[in-house]
């Protein structure tokens, strides 16, 4: 979203006059104090394991780089980056690569989540913008939601959505192949088969031709490629019935979405990451944005497209060129922008080609054609897809540098670790989803010897060669410099144009407020908000293109009868870095799980909150199963966030194949092909520690971890027999990570098979694993965490083991609100006691769903539960 955020005492909270959020956060954002204080920050540079000083770290990764272009050729380096980092830190990397090593083998993790998006705003506008605002949700009688859980995913701007739809009564259709949060409250849910969302757009156009809802003296005026584009759709979706076969909709729902869309002139389609990861998301774009453009609803107020980020500066990054098929500023590599970008930067070695995007850049990694690669600010072992490949790769690749705040799946195949400073202690800007451009300011300092990505960036370039290029001090500088780009001969030709920022001194910098480009020097009062109202597009003639898509092809029979859907749940970020480790946001999904629709898990033989292993045609992983009919038939959805470090499985990336778009490079993470079958659960066992590691029991058993205020809950499920898995103490003292002069108490009952160890340190509780064939038979882990780390009188130890209640301990209470802690139990407690009978009560109440509201679909379900008893159901 781009929140902006005010930080008093080191405490940060919602900015209210920041125009993305205007002071309201999502749960990651309201938990954002407890990631400040986290433990086991990278703090100094590591080269094999020993810790070294920046200079041996630098002279290092400076000379491997060298050595590899002089003796391999520029493109036997290459950098990968991530939408994490600032406007700034992206700069220089990008500068350093593609204009003085010479190789455009720079790509960032915004391939995963933005390509496809990037690749038709390109197609259709000549350039990547985005026309619209997030205020065009205010002004819109229709939004259209396509491939996106907002709720969990953007919960800021969807409660926005909200707001306004209570005062405006805003038509708002989903179209998901899942029952999301999202779909709650929604006017119309179109749950269509993965993958035929092109049929559908494609199906629209035709209607529209079809009722005259056409703007054909618009189209006659800005655009091109009609005539084209309008035959494909005819020919793949001509009727209403021929768009029901293909997307397994009823066809009555597809008429009221096409008619609600037709006879409506505000219209606002939002889209993510369920259009842009696909084998065809490029093609998914362009079919939505032709339907607007088709009809001239964009650039006016409540009307057009609207791509949401799936990272805070994904484009940021696209703005500097930090895409592999992207220069600088938005340029090609067309000959005069690589002439241009050459005299700008003094580079007469830039790179007059593309690079190779992150699926191939990987792949060269392991064919050994990339002899180096410097990794920032992302964890590609985890959220590539084929990571068997990935970790494969990097292990075996020459030379590999990683820069990061803390340790992960990737740095720990890094030969170079370098400490980077976290967002609290960078300074820099960001560009979110409408443009904006907002400053972000240190309110702390680097822990240890952490550094700002600029500066290793540019400290690496110097000791190459290139100080006079690389002269930066502070990031205003190389704001200045991006700005000044974005202009040099620009004369309109390129939308992109902050101009007007480049003379900024260094107090102008700081103060920087947020705005939205382009900020063209001499006309900053006529900086828009919306584009192409008028037309005025990127392209030669300036006219937008409609480009002539087709449906997808007939897929092929498989082995692997299920298609994998992939994506993020509500309170966890990415590869859970930071979110995984501050236990309230573990509660609402504690654990890695497969939702499979109840018919397919009967097929299968799977059972609710049972074990399955699912296989794809690149591994098999086991996990829990959790049957719900929010899934489609046919395809099943595993979150995409649980690494080593807090599953067994590991992550999900394991199954997921590397198909990509042909347009955008974008890989295919929600189509890969996997088949279930059951796995039976022999035993299942409770492990409370205060140690993080992972438990070493081999491959025969699943576990999760959760962390908890003292310490770390681990859950367990064998398919083995117990005997073959713990069988001796030397095997307990391991796995509850006690050294040999700590105390081993137990207790076992053979005859129901509970075996109970607590494991003491100067009578200090360390550890305590619970062994039951069911979980019915283990211990409370919430009744005990509390007492991780305490001494134990005599009698607690045996209370502790026998099941009996400890002091205040109470029961589990499953997290509904994050922001503010409210749990099932205790919301469900105060409707019944103070007779809450509407949201607007439970807010003033408890403060549940009045920050984020990312909650708010659960807490209206367990309201409506509740109160419906009683004859009082009221949810406004």
């Amino acid at each position: 979203m781009g929140c902006g955020l005010t930080v008093t005492d080191g405490i940060p909270k919602g900015d209210a006059d920041h125009p993305a959020n205007f002071g309201r956060l999502c749960s990651k954002g309201a938990a954002l104090k407890e990631t400040l204080a986290l433990p086991d920050r990278l703090l100094a540079p590591l080269i094999d394991g020993r810790e070294a000083d920046w200079n041996e770290a630098l002279d290092m990764v400076a000379a491997r780089f060298r050595n590899a272009v002089r003796n391999h050729g520029p493109d036997s380096v290459a950098f990968y980056v991530s939408g994490q980092l600032l406007t700034e830190d992206y700069y220089v990397a990008n500068k350093l690569m593609k204009g003085f090593i010479g190789s455009a083998n720079i790509d960032t993790n915004s391939r995963l989540c933005m390509a496809s998006s990037v690749a038709g705003h390109i197609r259709a506008f000549g350039e990547d913008v985005v026309p619209g605002c997030y205020e065009d949700l205010e002004e819109a009688d229709l939004v259209v939601l396509v491939g996106s859980n907002m709720a969990w995913c953007h919960p800021v701007l969807f409660q926005r959505l909200g707001a306004v739809r209570e005062r405006r009564g805003t038509h708002v259709v989903v179209i998901d192949p899942r029952r999301t949060s999202t779909c709650e409250g929604a006017d119309l849910h179109l749950p269509l088969s993965a993958g035929s969302d092109v049929v559908l757009f494609n199906g629209l156009l035709t209607y529209l031709a079809q009722v005259g809802a056409l703007d054909r003296e618009w189209i006659a005026r800005h655009v091109s490629g009609f005539a084209e584009a309008m035959d494909a759709a005819t020919r793949s979706a001509p009727s209403v019935e021929s768009v029901a076969i293909a997307s397994g909709l009823k066809p009555e729902d597809i008429l009221r979405f096409y008619e609600c869309f037709a006879r409506t002139e505000r219209v606002v389609t939002l889209y993510s990451q369920g259009v842009n990861q696909s084998v065809m998301g490029t093609d998914k774009v362009n079919a939505i944005i032709n339907c607007h453009l088709a009809t001239g609803r964009i650039g006016c107020p409540g009307m057009g497209p609207l791509s949401l980020t799936g990272q805070p500066n994904a484009m940021g990054g696209r703005e500097v060129g930090g895409l592999a098929n992207q220069l600088a500023a938005h340029m090609a590599f067309a000959p005069q922008d690589v002439d241009r970008v050459r005299r700008f930067w003094n580079a007469p070695n830039v790179a007059s080609r593309p690079g190779l995007k992150a699926v191939d850049m990987f792949k060269a990694v392991g064919d050994g054609r990339i002899k180096a690669i410097w990794i920032a600010a992302t964890n590609p072992a985890a959220s590539m897809p084929d990571a068997g490949h990935v970790r494969r790769a990097l292990e075996n690749c020459p030379f590999v540098v990683v820069s990061d705040a803390w340790a992960t799946d990737t740095t720990a195949r890094a030969d170079v670790i370098l400490p980077a400073a976290t967002w609290a202690e960078k300074d820099g800007t960001v560009t979110n989803s409408e443009r904006r451009i907002s400053r972000q300011r240190a309110f702390r300092s680097a822990p240890g010897s952490a550094r700002p990505d600029w500066w290793m960036f540019a400290e690496a370039a110097r000791r190459m060669g290139w100080a006079g290029q690389f002269p930066y001090d502070n990031p205003g500088g190389i704001f200045r410099e991006h700005a000044a780009l974005s202009a040099f001969e620009n004369e309109g030709g390129r939308v992109f144009d902050i101009g007007a920022l480049a003379d900024l001194d260094d107090e102008g910098y700081d103060a920087l407020e947020p705005l939205q480009w382009p900020c063209v020097k001499g006309r900053e009062s006529e900086t828009p908000s919306r584009l192409f109202a008028q037309g005025g597009f990127a392209t030669p003639d300036g006219r937008a293109r409609m480009i002539a898509i087709s449906g997808p092809a007939a897929g092929e029979a498989s082995r692997f009868p299920l298609t994998l859907n992939t994506g993020r749940i509500r309170d966890q970020w990415h590869t859970m870095t930071r979110t995984g480790k501050v236990p309230r946001l573990m509660t609402h999904v504690p654990g890695p799980h497969l939702a499979i629709h109840p018919r397919d898990a009967e097929a299968h033989g799977v059972a609710n909150e049972g074990l399955v292993r699912v296989e794809s045609a690149r591994g098999s992983i086991v996990m829990r199963a959790l049957t719900t009919d929010v899934q489609r038939r046919g395809e099943v959805f595993v979150p995409m966030h649980w690494t080593d470090e807090f599953s067994s499985i590991g992550t999900i990336a394991w199954l997921v194949h590397s198909e990509t778009d042909p347009v955008s490079g974008q890989p295919d993470l929600k189509g890969s092909k996997v088949r279930v079958s059951a796995v039976e659960t022999l035993w299942t066992g409770s492990l409370l520690r205060c140690s993080a590691d992972p438990p070493d029991l081999g491959d025969t058993v699943h576990w999760s971890k959760v962390p908890v205020e003292s310490g770390f809950v681990f859950e367990l499920a064998g398919w083995t027999d117990l005997t073959s898995v713990i069988h001796s103490e030397k095997i307990l003292r391991r796995l509850l990570k006690l050294p040999v002069d700590a105390e081993l108490v137990s207790y076992s009952d053979p005859k129901r098979s509970i075996f109970r160890y607590a494991g003491l340190l100067s009578g200090r509780l360390e550890a305590c694993l619970s062994l039951a064939p069911s979980a019915a038979g283990l211990l409370a882990s919430e009744a005990i965490a509390p007492f991780l780390g305490r001494t134990l009188e005599p009698a607690e130890r045996l209370a502790l083991l026998a099941g009996h209640r400890i002091g205040a301990s109470t029961s589990p209470d499953t997290i509904v609100c994050a922001c503010f802690s409210v749990g099932a139990g205790r919301l469900a407690a105060a409707i019944r006691k103070r007779n809450l009978t509407s949201m607007r009560d439970i807010g003033a109440a408890l403060g549940a769903g009045t920050n984020c509201g990312s909650c708010m679909p659960e807490l209206r379900a367990i309201l409506n539960a509740a109160v419906s008893e009683r004859g009082l159901l009221r949810t406004t």
